[in-house]
């Protein structure tokens, strides 16, 4: 059994669900539904994760990355990735300088917008693999290496890239690989009817909405330490392993839908991003231990771009989240077997 979380983390947990709260009414000031949108992003950021959101031109992707610093008083810088973008551009270069005393030469590192807590990596599917890969070992490794040199990256850092799914010409879609180093792939939908019109009559009014500043770079560190002290059952660890083994068409686990039309399926980091975003979950919504439920919750985001199909099964249009949810519905949790 895991143990309990001790009595000042679970004071820290009480003080988080308020602040998410809170967190949730500062947004709305700005962004108008989006809540499961909201509460993953968030998730992702106290998980210690970057994140992907995938969505159409206009659904308020920025707007909402942009906010989310502001309410938690984080350094924000956006890139917007084109076909021209190096390297250089997003982790910085060395530039010669002078010393106006002595007149000796040196070469000075000038950092670039990498060097910051929230990075807004705008359609990260428009540049070329080698700026990818230089955004991608940052996210990794939280450090950049110009040269000989490596300057590490300030604390907490997380980029949360945006894609866009309409537009393939001139693109350079992530490899699997590199895909599989974000957290949580977030699916941006349209508004409901309702949403938008409440959206038309916010953006097109004169009202500008003064935010509210609700967590530090500190709180922030601190509570994704809490997480990671969050106990999780034996039993909801063997859920999340049963699910990610599933998806592999040839595990003995794999059902035959799966073998039917999957390539190939998750790895162990699938696993690993499940039980951490549970946690981070539970503590969000005031709970100091994670379940099944929230196992569930988190699998759509943390297993559709870990899952790649067949062709036979990309003809027939069935998607990477048909599938998850069809998992869902076959591998039973502990709770359900004893009903």
């Amino acid at each position: 059994m895991a143990e309990k979380l001790g009595q000042d983390d679970v004071q820290l947990v009480k003080e988080l669900h308020e602040k998410y709260m809170v967190m949730k009414q500062e947004l709305a000031k700005v962004i108008v539904g989006q809540e499961d949108v909201v509460e993953q992003v968030l998730i992702a950021i106290f998980s210690r994760g970057h994140a992907l959101l995938v969505g159409v031109p206009g659904l308020a992707k920025t707007l909402l990355v942009s906010t989310l610093a502001q309410v938690l008083d984080l350094g924000f810088k956006r890139v917007q990735f084109t076909p021209d973008l190096m390297p250089a551009d997003i982790t910085g270069t060395e530039v010669l300088d002078e010393n106006k005393q002595t007149g000796e030469h040196f070469f000075r590192f000038v950092k670039g917008p990498l060097f910051t807590n929230m990075l807004l990596a705008d359609e990260i599917n428009r540049t070329p693999p080698k700026t990818q890969a230089a955004l991608l070992e940052a996210m990794q490794e939280h450090r950049v290496t110009v040269g000989s040199e490596s300057y590490p990256l300030p604390e907490p850092f997380f980029v949360l890239a945006t894609q866009n799914p309409i537009e393939q010409e001139g693109t350079y879609p992530l490899p699997e690989a590199q895909l599989d180093r974000f957290l949580f792939n977030i699916v941006v939908d349209y508004p409901s009817r309702e949403e938008e019109c409440r959206i038309i009559h916010q953006v097109t009014g004169d009202a500008k909405p003064n935010l509210g500043k609700i967590l530090s770079a500190e709180d922030v560190m601190k509570l994704q330490d809490v997480v990671r002290r969050v106990p999780v059952a034996d039993h909801v660890v063997e859920f999340a392993a049963d699910l990610v083994r599933a998806t592999r068409p040839k595990s003995e686990d794999a059902p035959e839908f799966v073998k039917e039309m999957v390539g190939w399926g998750a790895g162990p980091r699938a696993g690993l991003s499940l039980i951490t975003t549970a946690k981070a979950r539970a503590i969000l919504n005031g709970r100091a231990y994670a379940t099944t439920a929230d196992v569930k919750a988190m699998a759509l985001p943390v297993m559709r771009h870990r899952i790649a199909t067949t062709f036979n099964a990309e003809a027939a249009g069935i998607t990477t989240d048909s599938i998850v949810q069809r998992l869902l519905e076959h591998v039973k949790s502990h709770e359900e077997l004893d009903v």
